[in-house]
């Protein structure tokens, strides 16, 4: 097959640091390449992914806050879509693209990275007739209100790169975003009543989260509270292998949650609160516990180092790997194709 794969304008593929989709992008643009089909992506040109990509592409800083300006996503998804003319499939990971493709006879897949809320919801309703919207998890896709969901396809991550740690440090981990939604400061508290030291890492460049940082997390560093900063890919590996758990006591429905399965690779438990995804992540008992009030967090806490660390990186390599999220996008992909030739042959 021919796949043209068309990633945000925002950061490179794949990240320096932070970025999930564009992760998710790097591991299926390189799988889908491993397993002997050609791919054409659309990033910024300063990414590194090691795939054949679209010329003439603009520059980010990686380090630079996310604008989110309409002109630089449409002229991003211009780009690209005028280069993959000759594509069999174009999988578009943008919102923009789709609503601005002038209906072409390439079939296009989209996957919806964020929540399924009202006004995202309008516009995938308004793409959905001719493009194909694949969801990251079930409870994403149960909130796609008027929206037909072609697959639930979850993410995958390069599990043999990932080192498995021992989660001897002394400390347990809290990985994400500096947001109220990613709970920091929920995090904070719940190692306090479990008496155990916390090592925060997190993204925090737009102001909302240095503001947050500064009147919530901020005033409870310290006591064995500490803030590490933002990891790259090695650093943060290294930071959850040496963890007894992942505390995420996520405050909304994740659609997905990449540090989960990051953590379940490095063979680390995840102790979380119930929200969204996490259910079809972590096997309450086995890969981690799931509770909903800080007390009860704090418990499964100080019960996260007798779980079975190869039980979770087992998981991560049977659920949650790149080759299952490649071979699930390349039967759609199949599908579509074949489709799409039929009814071209029809006509």
């Amino acid at each position: 097959m021919r796949i043209g794969i068309i990633s945000a304008p925002w950061v490179p593929v794949p990240p320096p640091a932070y970025g999930g989709l564009e992760a998710v992008v790097d591991r299926l643009a390189r799988g889908l390449v491993q397993a002997g089909h050609e791919v054409l992506l659309a990033a910024p040109a300063n990414s590194q992914c090691p795939v054949p990509q679209v010329a003439d592409m603009d520059e980010v800083d990686p380090d630079a806050p996310i604008s989110g300006d309409t002109i630089t996503e449409l002229a991003h998804v211009a780009r690209a879509y005028a280069a993959m003319t000759d594509m069999d499939v174009i999988h578009d990971h943008t919102i923009a693209g789709p609503l601005y493709r002038h209906r072409p006879a390439v079939p296009t897949v989209t996957t919806n990275h964020g929540p399924f809320e009202p006004l995202p919801n309008l516009l995938f309703q308004c793409m959905q007739n001719d493009t194909t919207i694949v969801a990251i998890s079930q409870h994403q896709a149960s909130t796609a209100e008027g929206i037909q969901i072609s697959r639930v396809i979850y993410h995958g991550l390069d599990v043999d790169s990932v080192p498995v740690g021992t989660g001897d440090g002394g400390y347990v981990a809290f990985l994400g975003r500096m947001t109220a939604d990613k709970g920091p400061s929920e995090a904070i508290e719940v190692a306090r009543r479990a008496g155990v030291p916390l090592k925060i890492a997190a993204k925090m460049r737009e102001d909302a989260e240095f503001d947050y940082f500064q009147t919530k997390v901020e005033p409870l560093l310290g006591e064995g509270v500490e803030y590490v900063g933002e990891m790259d890919e090695a650093g943060k590996f290294e930071l959850l292998g040496g963890a007894t758990a992942l505390l995420n006591p996520i405050q909304w429905s994740e659609p997905f949650g990449l540090v989960m399965i990051e953590a379940l690779a490095c063979g680390t438990p995840v102790v979380a609160t119930s929200a969204g995804s996490v259910p079809e992540i972590v096997d309450d008992g086995r890969t981690g516990f799931i509770r909903d009030t800080e007390e009860d967090l704090a418990k499964c806490l100080l019960r996260a180092a007798d779980l079975d660390r190869a039980a979770c990186r087992e998981v991560a390599e049977t659920r949650f790997s790149t080759a299952r999220m490649v071979s699930d996008h390349l039967d759609l992909y199949a599908e579509l194709i074949a489709g799409t030739r039929a009814r071209h042959g029809a006509a």
